[in-house]
């Protein structure tokens, strides 16, 4: 989907910020990202399904067998399955890799729009870095880039 590396940086505009500063500054943008995705993604959802997707997210086993079960059985078999274990080089059998595949089911089967509203947060949390760019390298000429 996206990745926050220094191809991200030199993106929008950050690519001349100290080496030292990179790897904490992406940190924050994850973090961001995470924060202001979940609450949009939260938005119009009921309480039992917040309750569900908290559970899944916290790697509550039983809510993630039982949930698979029944909307994902043959779950071993899905691509994107296969694709995350490709990717995090996990057995099959990982109780970590059943939950990443779950949580990600789980946004699939209550918010089909999950992708879009990635993208879209993204892009405006790039905007607000990027008009905040000359303070965030410590530019205080404020010139146009």
């Amino acid at each position: 989907m996206f990745q926050l590396d220094d191809k991200f940086l030199e993106e929008i505009g950050l690519n001349s910020m100290p080496e030292e500063q990179k790897k904490p500054f992406l940190q924050h943008i994850y973090d961001e990202l995470e924060l202001r995705v979940g609450t949009k993604l939260s938005d119009g959802m009921s309480d039992e399904q917040l309750s569900e997707f908290e559970s899944i997210i916290d790697r509550k086993e039983d809510v993630i067998v039982e949930w698979l079960e029944k909307h994902a059985a043959e779950y071993h078999n899905d691509g994107v399955f296969l694709q995350l274990q490709t990717a995090t080089g996990l057995d099959v059998n990982d109780p970590n890799l059943r939950a990443e595949y779950a949580a990600t089911k789980w946004l699939e089967v209550n918010r089909p729009d999950y992708k879009d509203v990635v993208v879209q947060v993204l892009e405006n949390l790039k905007q607000e870095v990027i008009a905040s760019r000359s303070s965030i390298l410590g530019d205080n000429s404020n010139q146009a880039v």
